[in-house]
């Protein structure tokens, strides 16, 4: 999953940003509003966190210009403003969650993952596909009750390809959703990743799971 995070403060951004890629999240940063809509305009995220308090501008406008610019990634704006005021405002004009700074950043992980999972009808953190789980929570994957071992990203892959189950993903869908702003999209890398991954969750298995649409990208089925 990919999250934009809004945060002028260099200590708090690269604090936040650091966490959330050794939760497998891919993070881009924008310190001021501007590069905040410019980003969201020209990429894709599930999830954006927004600070209230910015150099140029305040959330609360950000928040506004993003919903009217039709971009539905989920809102969650952190703020060291506890008005109550101020969290029905942000609610009011499109943010879907509100956390107040100082905070405890396993709450703000369990935010975040509440909020993804409002996409899934099930709600459940467990994906599963033919005999394959991943656990959102824990990290954990498993198939036919033997653990997978795979690397930062090769999870972050293989979540959105289960999240996508039965759906052609393509090249620009992985790049958007499992990189951040510095991946070159033009380089093999993603191929290299899916290479990988089969290793991993194929090999030693009957039943292959990630089929290659040549010219097209890649789908997760049973």
């Amino acid at each position: 999953m990919r999250i934009l995070l809004v945060e002028d403060q260099k200590n708090m951004a690269s604090f936040i940003k650091r966490g959330l890629e050794e939760e497998r999240y891919a993070v881009d940063v924008a310190p001021n509003g501007e590069k905040a809509l410019f980003l969201a305009e020209i990429n894709t995220y599930d999830l954006i966190i927004l600070d209230i308090m910015l150099p140029d501008t305040n959330g609360f406008s950000v928040c506004k210009d993003l919903r009217d610019s039709k971009i539905d990634a989920f809102i969650l704006m952190l703020t060291a403003r506890d008005d109550v005021k101020d969290k029905i405002l942000g609610l009011k004009i499109g943010a879907d969650d509100y956390l107040t700074k100082p905070f405890d950043f396993d709450e703000l992980l369990a935010r975040i993952a509440a909020l993804l999972r409002r996409r899934r009808p099930d709600k459940s953190p467990v994906l599963k596909i033919a005999d394959l789980e991943l656990n959102q929570l824990t990290h954990k994957v498993v198939r036919e009750n033997q653990e997978i071992s795979l690397t930062a990203k090769e999870y972050s892959l293989l979540e959105y390809l289960m999240l996508n189950a039965n759906q052609v993903v393509t090249r620009t869908h992985i790049s958007e959703h499992v990189w951040n702003e510095g991946f070159d999209s033009l380089t093999n890398v993603i191929d290299v990743f899916i290479n990988r991954l089969r290793n991993k969750i194929e090999r030693g298995f009957e039943k292959k799971l990630i089929h290659s649409l040549r010219g097209t990208g890649y789908m997760l089925k049973e």
